[in-house]
This record gives C-alpha cells, sequence and structure tokens, in this order.
C-alpha cells in the first residue's frame, strides 16, 4: 500500500517537474518567435507552477510539525485535511487521525484508570495520606478523616491539633519505616501503626503514609498475656500454698495437743513450710527477673572473641559430660553490634540447656556457628545433637515458666528472646528431634 502511493507521488511530482520544464522551455522559445512579453507571460505561469509545487511539498512537513506540536501539549483536537491533494496526502491526514484517535483513546482510558483509582484510595478502609516534600498533602482520604476526626487536611503540620507527636512522625519516615504513635482524642485513645512508603510523581517525590489504629489488637493481646500469667501463678501459688496450709494446720494441731506433742514430727512440718516458703519466695522473684532486663549497650565485638569467652566458662562442664565443643566463624573477622554481656547470657543459657538435653547421650556434640545471614546481619547458631524438640512443644519453649526439664524454671528461653528483642533482633528454634536442634539468634 505505502510503495504504491509513494511510486504515485513520484510519478504525480516527476509530471508537475516536466510541466515546470516545458513551461520554461515554451518561455524560452517564444522570446525569440513572439518577444519578450509573450515570453514574460509563459515565465509567469512558470513560476506560478514552481509556487504552487513548493506549497504542496511544503504542507506535509507543516502538518507534521503541527501534529508533533499538538501531541507535545496534549490537544488532540487537530484536524488534518487533504481534501484534493492527492492520494498519497490523503493516506498521510487519514494516518494522522488514526494516531490522534488513538492517543484520544489511551488518554480517556487513562482518565477513567485515575479517576477509578482514586475512588478505590477514597474509599479504602485504610487511612491514607500522601504528601509533598514539603509537607503539602496532595491525598487525604475519606478513612484518614474519620480516624483524626479533621474534614480537610492542607499540610502535614495541620494534624498537630490532633497530635503533635504524628505530625512530627509523620515528615520524619522515610520509606519502609513504621512508627507507633498514641493519640488521644477527646474520650478514647488511638494506637495508630504508622507505615510509610516514598515514590515518585512527575519527578518530584512524595510520601504515601498508612495509619491503622491496632489499639483493639494489643488490648486483646494483652488480655490473653494477662490471662496466661495469671493462669500460671494460680497454678503454681495453689500448688504452693495448699500443701503448706496444710502443714501448717498439721503443725497447729500436734503442738496444741494434750498430749506431749511429738517435736520431730512439727519440726519436720516447720521445716517442710520454710522450704516451700522459700520455693514460693523465688518462683516469684523469678517473675519479677522477667522485667529487670537492663537496656544493651550497643558496641562492636568479634564474634570469635564471645565464643572463646564462652568456651572457657564452659569448658569444665563440657569436659565432666563428654561432650565435643565446635566453633566455627565465617567470616573468621565477623563483628556482631550488641551488648555482649547480654548476647554472652543468652549463650550461655543455650549451651547449658544443650547439655542438659544431651547428657547420657553417646557422641554428643555442641557447634557454635557465626554467620551472615540472607540479608548480610550476623546469625549465631548454637546446634546440638540431642532427642530435639517435638513440634508441639517447639514455640512453647518460649513460654515462661514452660519447661519439659524436671526442675526447671521455664524463664531461662523467655529472658533470652527478650534480650534478643531488646537488640531489634529474634531468637528462634528449628528441631529436627533425633537429628538436631538449631538456636538461632538473628541481630
Amino acid at each position: 500500500m505505502i510503495k504504491r502511493l509513494l511510486r504515485r507521488y513520484r510519478v504525480q511530482l516527476t509530471l508537475r517537474l516536466v510541466g515546470i520544464a516545458a513551461t520554461v522551455g515554451a518561455a524560452a522559445w517564444l522570446v525569440g518567435v513572439a518577444g519578450w512579453v509573450p515570453a514574460a507571460l509563459v515565465g509567469l505561469v512558470a513560476v506560478a507552477q514552481g509556487w504552487a509545487l513548493v506549497r504542496t511539498t511544503e504542507r506535509t512537513p507543516r502538518d507534521l510539525l503541527r501534529f508533533l506540536e499538538a501531541l507535545r501539549y496534549d490537544d488532540l483536537s487537530l484536524q488534518v485535511s487533504a481534501h484534493g491533494r492527492g492520494p498519497m496526502f490523503e493516506a498521510i491526514a487519514e494516518s494522522f487521525a488514526e494516531v490522534t484517535e488513538a492517543f484520544r483513546q489511551l488518554r480517556t482510558e487513562r482518565e477513567e484508570q485515575a479517576q477509578f483509582l482514586q475512588t478505590v484510595v477514597r474509599h479504602v478502609g485504610v487511612a491514607l495520606v500522601a504528601f509533598r516534600a514539603d509537607g503539602e498533602v496532595v491525598l487525604f482520604n475519606i478513612a484518614a478523616k474519620r480516624l483524626l476526626g479533621l474534614p480537610r487536611l492542607r499540610a502535614v503540620g495541620g494534624i498537630a491539633p490532633v497530635s503533635p507527636r504524628l505530625a512530627e512522625v509523620l515528615p520524619a519516615l522515610r520509606s519502609g519505616e513504621q512508627a507507633l504513635v498514641r493519640v488521644e482524642r477527646g474520650d478514647h485513645t488511638l494506637d495508630l501503626a504508622v507505615r510509610a512508603t516514598q515514590f515518585s510523581l512527575a519527578g518530584e517525590p512524595h510520601t504515601l503514609v498508612s495509619l491503622q489504629d491496632i489499639r483493639s489488637e494489643l488490648e486483646e493481646k494483652e488480655m490473653e498475656a494477662w490471662q496466661q500469667l495469671t493462669r500460671v501463678l494460680t497454678h503454681e501459688i495453689v500448688n504452693s500454698v495448699a500443701p503448706i496450709a496444710s502443714l501448717a494446720s498439721t503443725a497447729n494441731r500436734l503442738l496444741h495437743s494434750e498430749d506431749a506433742p511429738p517435736l520431730d514430727d512439727a519440726r519436720e512440718a516447720l521445716q517442710t513450710i520454710e522450704r516451700r516458703s522459700q520455693g514460693l519466695i523465688h518462683f516469684v522473684e523469678s517473675y519479677r527477673s522477667l522485667t529487670k532486663i537492663p537496656k544493651p549497650s550497643f558496641a562492636l565485638f568479634p564474634a570469635a572473641d564471645l565464643f572463646a569467652n564462652v568456651g572457657t566458662l564452659l569448658r569444665t562442664s563440657l569436659a565432666e559430660q563428654g561432650i565435643a565443643l565446635a566453633v566455627e566463624v565465617e567470616p573468621p573477622t565477623l563483628e556482631v553490634a550488641a551488648d555482649e554481656e547480654l548476647v554472652e547470657q543468652v549463650l550461655i543459657n543455650l549451651l547449658l540447656n544443650a547439655m542438659q538435653a544431651l547428657e547420657g547421650r553417646p557422641g554428643a556434640r555442641i557447634a557454635l556457628r557465626a554467620r551472615l545471614g540472607d540479608e548480610g546481619r550476623p546469625v549465631i547458631e548454637v546446634c546440638d545433637n540431642g532427642p530435639g524438640i517435638l513440634p508441639e512443644v517447639r514455640e512453647r519453649v518460649f513460654v515462661p515458666f514452660f519447661t519439659t526439664k524436671p526442675g526447671g524454671s521455664g524463664i531461662g528461653l523467655s529472658l533470652s528472646r527478650q534480650i534478643m528483642r531488646l537488640h531489634g533482633g529474634t531468637l528462634s528454634v528449628r528441631s529436627d528431634p533425633g537429628a538436631e536442634t538449631v538456636f538461632a539468634l538473628r541481630f
């Protein structure tokens, strides 16, 4: 199609050039035959033909420039007419019209999508606020208006009357960061989980923040924690107080007996009361220890030095039980940013647990490993080839006072996990019963 049109256009242009050349030749011939006047008139015809050719030729680039300028300024009302200019120009004008229509449809679809997205964002149940780097708010959806009790918001600073703290936190958040902000609104309190992400719009940086009131979830978790704490305390205290009360009653009866009281029985009862009372006091002190973890003092230290200190402390106990200790640090210069004393306390606790699990087991071994995790952060692992932990027990080992060991306090792993949380890290366990158990400290 295009080749045929170009061929026809080439023939038409050639014929017009031949016509102009013929007119010029006729003008030259008339100079010697009929004089200058007829020749000049024919020459004017040749000039008119040439001018018409120039005008026809320049109309296409002119129309193209107009078309590109219209696209540049998103003006899709331009129409190019080629009526009477030949098939080639008519085809060009038709292509211009098709491209313009395609852009018009594309703009319509884009506007519809933008309108749809804007409607979804405004009516979604999550409170959303978007603002520029200078704090000017460009999005404040209905959920955010309801949550903060503001009919409109022009700048982030406008949140200050509701919560000065929230007005400070929003501009300070970077992409991917989150914060928890408590907001007092009249007679009720909001615990807002604030998450931020940054994006660029028209070359200008913007921040999109989501606000979600998680107070009910926090209260539910708090209630579950209190209920669990109450169950544990009630169970342990009743188990300790019941025999104490029984023995106290027995001792009282013996001492007030009309016959000579059997002092040995009374003494034994009082000794048992004292022992159980001391045990109850120790139990309560253990609960207090869960709330007295010192704030970590962060410093860089080599993982190899940490392992060396722990190995020195437990070398004798390991040798007495016949447990082999292997140490691996990769890379050897790996350093950890943490409180060395608190992390050492966690490792000692995990090693003692592993030693208890390996007691009397042939070929017992423990491995201390330090490496870089998938995100380039240090990971310390304590591995043993003991009997392992059953799946139904695995997560409960971190619950305060839960223990599977006779005489165990059940607070060691809970304290260790709290220490790791204070470091912004985690303590987790994976176990293949009968093969290997691994406790991992991720910083």
